[in-house]
């Protein structure tokens, strides 16, 4: 469970032409709480105010854990050092939080910490929503991870799409080989990534005031998306 928050996560601003100081990016578990309204599938996790609740959160979602500062306009956690991931006992993550939560800055507006149960998987795909001032709303699918920009192998669609064009989304990738049988994990279940790019799609129509949604790394375990770190972007 995502611990919810009692004010709009989104206003009623149109979309359109828009920069940067026009728009705001919503906390990572915002992000996460308005995403799993389109039945967008996350791990199950909790935010944590504390290094003590952080401890309870843990047991609670179970270890081992990852730990990450928590708060609007934080967008690239890895690189500033703002998660810690395989934590496998109480100890670790005490001192884990308290460090995250001492790194903060004002910018950050941080809210806590999220702790979530590592997802095992040995596949990591991306999936996103962004708004071009020209053509309007696509939505993207690829494969993901620290390695996403690196490949670059992805597939842009404009919006609004079909279960046909998101299908042939999917089948558009190079790295095919990585969506089927992989290293004794069953092949990626095609349909529920489908359902991820359609449910973005629905999440485009129905709010204008989202310019962007990045969805990396979309892990996939056991053959199905699970998605593990989402940003949202609004207008202001």
């Amino acid at each position: 469970m995502i611990l919810g928050t009692s004010r709009p996560l989104l206003g009623d601003c149109p979309r359109g032409l828009y920069t940067a100081k026009m728009s705001r990016t919503l906390s990572e578990a915002d992000s996460k709480v308005f995403l799993s309204e389109f039945n967008i599938p996350f791990a199950p996790e909790l935010l944590a105010i504390s290094a003590d609740d952080a401890v309870i959160a843990a047991v609670s979602v179970g270890l081992p854990v990852a730990v990450k500062l928590c708060g609007e306009n934080i967008s690239h956690k890895t690189e500033r050092g703002l998660v810690r991931l395989g934590l496998s006992d109480a100890s670790s993550v005490h001192e884990a939080a308290t460090e995250l939560l001492e790194a903060a800055v004002p910018e950050d507006h941080a809210t806590g910490v999220l702790v979530a149960p590592m997802v095992s998987g040995g596949r990591e795909l991306i999936a996103g929503l962004s708004v071009d001032d020209q053509f309007g709303p696509t939505v993207l699918i690829g494969i993901g991870g620290v390695l996403a920009e690196a490949i670059a192998d992805v597939a842009v669609r404009l919006l609004p799409i079909t279960a046909v064009d998101a299908t042939e989304m999917i089948e558009q990738l190079h790295t095919q080989g990585l969506l089927e049988e992989f290293r004794g994990e069953p092949a990626v279940d095609r349909k529920a990534v489908g359902d991820i790019l359609l449910a973005l799609s629905r999440l485009a129509a129905e709010h204008p005031e989202v310019v962007s949604v990045d969805i990396n790394p979309l892990i996939i375990s056991g053959g199905q998306p699970v998605a593990v770190d989402a940003l949202v972007e609004v207008t202001s």
